[in-house]
């Protein structure tokens, strides 16, 4: 996999260096003794209260530096990916920050991490420091092991012993309260794909349909692979897994983790799934969804839960200075507010027109907008491949949706009135079909519905919806858009003859295959090579809906 990074010796260091750069000035700083001891620290730091030092392997951001500041940590000793810091690295930071109240360290219970950290807090209690450790195994995915292993969960020690320290009080009491939150933390993650350390060869364990549920946050297996379904499905197996070590009915707070890769509309999904699944009702406090304890570029997330009383809720509900702790939302259901309707305007004044041509052919015209939609329904695929040539691959569905979406709505057409019938085929190509040529449509049969109130007259009605679609589009003839099939049309067609519009509509379409420069839509973001020879897939569906009509008025359809 590719990365952005200069030299994999380095990549730490410079990321360090990056958070401090672009934190507020005054707020962080490192110690001299960097970068073979990477401490960062509050720069306002005066040891008056207890310190809470935590870290471990980089590779995790924004842990464990991104949570340094007022209300959270003191100062994060950083190793190198995946790598714990060194004894002599967590013993730099106890004296740069420990004082009089002394000083917790908050260590994820991995081997390297106890040993390095523990071997640290003896010495420095050796060198007359106040100091005590917190160990955090909160993973549940392998019941039967002896020491399960720290992961997310570690998130809302941090917190409480931050809230608890900037309070004030004793470490003894921090301390103890930071015990007592570790032994109330469930985890456990799943992902899609293994992470990519930079530097390294990947290869990914898992197949093009598996999953794994219960991996850790250094890439190691998962306690089992699972089938790719829908991601209700995922969580609702986390969900029967975690419920199952909850003790009591107290209410929890919930922390909804990226592990580094899934995008952000994906970890609203898994939230909404989350928050719809059988937790929900042990969950009154929610953090995230976000990327606070990743690993690196994993394609997966974490849930965590803590269980929560008065203390822990104020704890965790205090406002705190590091940006990477989310702000605490208290779980409701959805507002839902009653979206507003006009009572008058195009659509009321389309209703009192009359427009005499339709008077007995109601069902003439339902039979061509319906041969008019299936055609482009039928398009949809041919459209999508041009589209694919020279745009994002979309065309053929949005025009399909757009068709299907009339469809489905015939029977509500006012087809008796010429005016309501185009303004209601300009609201619901607005509402449905999306993209901009949603919109553009809308505009198109709006505004000819607004010139058909004024006068019975279709085809002048339709040029003033073109006139008005160019105007807010920005497109005209010549710049390789549906336009070019659309405009010959309508002219031809001011002239009553349907089959001159159909050959003037094809004509253009064509016209486009030769137009290697984009003055518009998303064609004028490829280059002349990809657009040589390739028709544009808004004209070419604009041809084919003139198609439909003359042959349709000439009684071959």
């Amino acid at each position: 996999m590719k990365h952005f990074f200069n030299r994999r010796e380095n990549i730490v260091t410079e990321a360090l260096d990056g958070l401090l750069l672009t934190s507020s000035n005054g707020r962080l700083a490192r110690l001299d003794s960097f970068p073979e001891i990477k401490v960062i620290l509050r720069a306002d730091w005066d040891r008056s209260k207890v310190a809470i030092i935590s870290g471990g392997g980089a590779g995790h951001e924004p842990s464990h530096a991104g949570f340094v500041g007022k209300g959270m940590l003191t100062a994060a000793v950083s190793g190198e990916i995946f790598a714990s810091p060194s004894v002599d690295a967590v013993l730099t930071a106890i004296r740069a920050v420990a004082g009089p109240k002394g000083a917790l360290l908050i260590v994820k219970n991995y081997t390297g991490d106890r040993l390095n950290f523990g071997l640290a807090a003896e010495k420095g209690r050796a060198e007359g420091f106040d100091v005590e450790m917190v160990i955090v195994a909160d993973d549940i995915a392998l019941p039967e092991i002896n020491q399960p292993r720290g992961v997310a969960g570690t998130l809302f020690v941090h917190k409480i012993a931050g809230y608890h320290a900037e309070r004030g009080e004793d470490l003894e009491t921090v301390a103890a309260h930071a015990r007592s939150a570790a032994g109330d933390i469930v985890s456990l993650g799943m992902s899609l794909s293994t992470c990519s350390v930079p530097g390294q060869a990947h290869e990914d364990r898992l197949g093009a349909d598996e999953g794994e549920l219960g991996l850790g946050i250094h890439g190691e297996p998962g306690a089992e692979r699972i089938t790719l379904r829908p991601v209700a499905d995922f969580v609702a197996a986390i969900a029967v897994r975690l419920s199952a070590t909850l003790k009591g009915a107290e209410d929890h707070a919930l922390l909804i983790n990226n592990l580094g890769a899934v995008p952000p509309l994906e970890m609203a999904v898994i939230a909404n799934a989350v928050l719809s699944s059988s937790l929900a009702d042990r969950v009154r406090l929610i953090i995230g969804p976000a990327p606070m304890m990743t690993a690196l570029n994993m394609n997966g997330f974490s849930l965590s839960l803590i269980r929560l009383d008065a203390g822990r809720e104020a704890a965790l509900t205090a406002v705190v200075e590091p940006h990477a702790w989310m702000p605490v939302v208290a779980r409701h259901e959805i507002e839902i507010i009653a979206a507003p309707r006009a009572a008058t305007g195009l659509n009321a004044a389309a209703a009192g027109t009359n427009g005499q041509a339709l008077v007995g052919e109601d069902n003439r015209i339902r039979r061509l907008i319906t041969a008019l939609c299936e055609h482009l329904i039928s398009l949809e695929n041919e459209l999508n491949r041009l589209d694919g040539r020279v745009g994002d691959g979309d065309t053929g569905s949005t025009v399909a949706t757009g068709a299907r979406s009339v469809l489905a709505r015939l029977d509500t057409l006012p087809l008796d009135r010429p005016a309501a019938t185009l303004a209601a085929l300009g609201d619901i190509l607005g509402t449905s079909m999306g993209g901009s040529s949603g919109v553009l449509l809308s505009i198109f049969f709006t505004a000819a519905a607004k010139a058909m109130t004024d006068k019975d007259d279709i085809p002048a009605a339709l040029l003033a919806g073109l006139d008005r679609m160019t105007f807010y589009g920005g497109a005209g003839v010549g710049d390789r858009t549906m336009v070019d099939a659309l405009a010959p049309a309508l002219q031809a067609l001011a002239s009553g003859d349907i089959s001159a519009a159909a050959r003037a509509a094809a004509s253009g379409a064509e016209s486009t295959k030769a137009m290697v420069k984009a003055r518009a839509g998303r064609a004028s973001y490829v280059g002349e090579r990809d657009l040589a020879g390739v028709a544009d897939p808004g004209a070419v569906a604009v041809a084919g809906a003139f198609g439909v009509a003359a042959r349709f008025a000439t009684g071959m359809a």
